[in-house]
């Protein structure tokens, strides 16, 4: 499967729903029980590392079925059936809506919200059209801070080097027009309580002119799109702070080589030039930080670390392949927050400024 074209237009996007419904009715008239097949998004054998692009998806790939025949994915082909009507109509009358939107349209239907997304992914996949190509948006979590500013979709200007909590990401990205930054860099943040002390310090006023961005924790989309379109018009420097655990590295990988699941959609959503800024395990040992402010690592810490060790991308990354490994040789793991065992002021007063200038490892 070929990587979304990033201007695909409507018409391509309604033909190719077309496709699947005369394929359905196809099936049908011939006696044949319809069948919709896309690739399968669980398993690793589908998705290779690009480095210039990320995780994506294998020329040679393993599909799945669903099938109207059987009970186990009966519903599964119901709901792709349902949703592919209702993104037809969106992109052919050119609205948007969210997918709580399409939620309320049929709850009794859904069931519940992971099932639609679930159902959602897998049409986008079918169709190989990324998801906000079918008009249909997610509410944002991420904030944004800093040197930029943006048209948003109905034609609001917003600086956000003028807020003192962050803007909320913008659920429409595409549509975000007259974007200006002169940032020398974006810090990536994992957790929203960094962001918010970071943006207490003064931080973007007090280094070079840069943007601050947090996904709060797991990043949603619309995040992933904001800063991949930072990378591709502006290409400033993009580093990443996030725990030194197995949580904070996946949240890392997620950013700079994109997910499993979503590696069909990878050219919109990942930031290959992204760098580790910290914190690093093997800055556990090298900043000496107290034992009290560490946390022993638990079997599913260990079980996480290998499997994070076996994707493609560990490789070819010296720093991440020693750094787990790092990680489970001292058997601990440590939060942003244990630098303030050493000082409250450390992390940004020194660890950020120094790591900065000096480089990640």
């Amino acid at each position: 499967m070929a990587a979304h074209e990033l201007d695909i237009d409507k018409d391509t996007i309604l033909s190719r729903v077309e496709d699947v419904m005369l394929s359905v009715i196809q099936q049908i008239s011939d006696n044949k029980p319809p069948v919709l097949s896309h690739f399968n998004r669980s398993t690793w054998l589908n998705v290779s590392y690009d480095e210039n692009i990320g995780l994506c998806v294998n020329d040679a790939m393993k599909m799945t079925s669903v099938r109207f025949d059987s009970k186990q994915s009966l519903k599964k082909f119901t709901l792709m059936m349902k949703l592919l009507s209702m993104v037809y109509r969106l992109v052919q009358t050119d609205r948007f809506c969210t997918k709580r939107d399409l939620y309320y349209q049929d709850t009794s239907l859904f069931g519940n919200q992971a099932a639609l997304d679930e159902a959602l992914e897998n049409v986008s996949c079918m169709l190989q059209v990324p998801r906000w190509r079918l008009h249909v948006l997610a509410t944002s979590k991420g904030c944004i801070a800093g040197n930029l500013s943006f048209h948003d979709i109905d034609g609001n200007f917003v600086d956000c080097s003028q807020t003192k909590a962050g803007i909320q990401v913008p659920s429409h990205v595409e549509g975000m027009t007259h974007i200006h930054t002169d940032a020398d860099f974006v810090l990536v943040v994992e957790k929203d309580a960094i962001f918010q002390r970071l943006l207490g310090d003064d931080f973007c006023k007090t280094l070079r002119p840069c943007i601050l961005i947090t996904g709060k924790g797991f990043p949603d989309m619309n995040t992933r799109m904001l800063l991949n379109r930072l990378w591709r018009e502006f290409s400033p420097k993009f580093y990443i702070l996030v725990d030194a655990d197995p949580y904070g590295i996946e949240i890392m990988s997620v950013y700079k080589y994109g997910s499993r699941s979503l590696s069909f959609e990878a050219p919109m959503l990942t930031v290959p030039g992204l760098e580790w800024l910290g914190v690093l395990p093997s800055d556990i040992q090298r900043l000496r930080l107290k034992d009290d402010s560490l946390i022993e690592l638990k079997p599913s810490d260990r079980n996480k670390i290998s499997d994070i060790l076996t994707r493609p991308y560990v490789s070819e990354s010296q720093l991440l392949y020693k750094e787990l490994n790092a990680l489970l040789d001292l058997g601990k793991k440590a939060e942003i927050e244990s630098l303030d065992s050493i000082s409250t002021s450390f992390l940004t007063n020194v660890y950020l400024p120094t790591k900065l200038r000096y480089g990640c490892q």
